[in-house]
């Protein structure tokens, strides 16, 4: 069995692994990122980049053709006749397939010479040493980047969790010019449904519900203004599904290990910004790398989750009510400021 060396070694090359990987190298670590699937990875998901999350990719030298993406200026709650707008007040979000988001990912960490082993599981770890099959790669530090069933968390016994809710998703593309240079969320009783622009063409339609069966056709007869503009368009992509869930992870780092992205736990898709904090967190990660101090990373990674999960909470807790959940729109749409404010304070980095 051949012997690889790194500093870092991540297992998960999806996009919270390839930003771990970009910032390691940023702070001047070797980095091997193994992955069990083909590149291009895709993933049920909303597609809209906060600002934060955009400003993250700039660092990293993520660069993506914006021919491939639509930037949006703002978020929009509509609820019937009820509608609230709150623009960002620095910067711009951008809309973007996963798929093409993925890509230019892809891109900048080959770029940057990152060792990426795509068709490669992990099938074995040991003590600051891992074995995808064929080789044996010998590390400083291991990064789980691999998704919520995460293979590192349980090697490294940072299964403690707790649950609190678990939803489901489904997304479809659409060949629509975007209407809009918001991201629209469309609200029922525990069902939301988010309007993205993704591209000059192109729009994404995700469903968020309690319902696994609850697909996106089902959900648009829920809003006719929707139904209406949907009725003859001509779909884009197959719809995928996949699960949102709430967990919260006592733990996420040993002396030489630690967990990313939905491996570290995850907050309800409703507050839009998974990615932001995945790439938060892997600035954070690199940071205490460099520092030989994984524990700042711990301290970090709490703080990053803090204000989602209060929004989370929330937002939840408006699709569940009715009636309180329309006396809060109408509350925004009269005192826009607040709106903003709410919407600025979301959007804030944490590192």
């Amino acid at each position: 069995m051949a012997t690889l060396n790194t500093d870092v070694l991540v297992v998960g090359g999806g996009p919270a692994g390839l930003a771990a990987a970009l910032a390691a190298r940023v702070q001047g670590f070797s980095v091997i990122v193994a992955d069990g699937a083909s590149p291009g990875i895709d993933k049920a998901c909303g597609e809209g980049l906060m600002p934060p999350a955009v400003n993250s990719l700039a660092a990293l030298g993520v660069s993506i053709d914006p021919t491939d993406c639509h930037p949006f200026t703002g978020v929009q709650f509509v609820d019937g006749e009820d509608c609230a707008t709150a623009r960002f007040r620095e910067g711009a979000g951008l809309g973007v397939r996963r798929t093409r988001l993925h890509a230019a990912m892809t891109k900048a960490a080959q770029d940057t010479g990152v060792s990426l082993l795509w068709n490669t599981p992990v099938t074995e770890f040991g003590d600051h040493w891992a074995a995808t099959g064929g080789e044996r790669i010998q590390f400083q530090y291991l990064i789980g980047a691999d998704g919520q069933a995460s293979a590192v968390r349980r090697a490294a016994g940072l299964s403690d969790a707790r649950h609190s809710t678990t939803r489901f998703g489904f997304r479809r593309h659409y060949a629509v010019a975007p209407w809009s240079d918001l991201v629209e969320v469309h609200w029922s009783h525990g069902c939301q449904v988010y309007i993205t622009p993704v591209g000059q063409n192109e729009v994404g339609v995700a469903v968020l519900s309690a319902d696994s069966h609850h697909r996106v056709n089902q959900a648009l007869q829920q809003f006719p203004t929707l139904q209406r503009r949907f009725r003859n368009a001509e779909t884009a992509s197959l719809e995928r599904g996949g699960v949102s869930a709430t967990r919260h992870f006592h733990r996420v780092v040993t002396d030489h290990a630690a967990l990313i992205g939905d491996a570290s736990g995850s907050v309800d898709a409703i507050t839009g910004d998974g990615l932001s904090q995945a790439f938060q967190q892997a600035e954070a990660l690199a940071l205490a790398m460099k520092a030989g101090d994984l524990s700042a990373y711990q301290t970090a990674h709490n703080r990053i989750r803090r204000s989602p999960a209060l929004l989370a909470y929330l937002l939840l807790t408006l699709g569940r009510h009715d009636v309180l959940r329309r006396l809060s729109l109408k509350a925004l749409a009269g005192y826009p400021p607040v709106f903003s404010q709410i919407l600025a304070l979301h959007t804030s980095p944490t590192v």
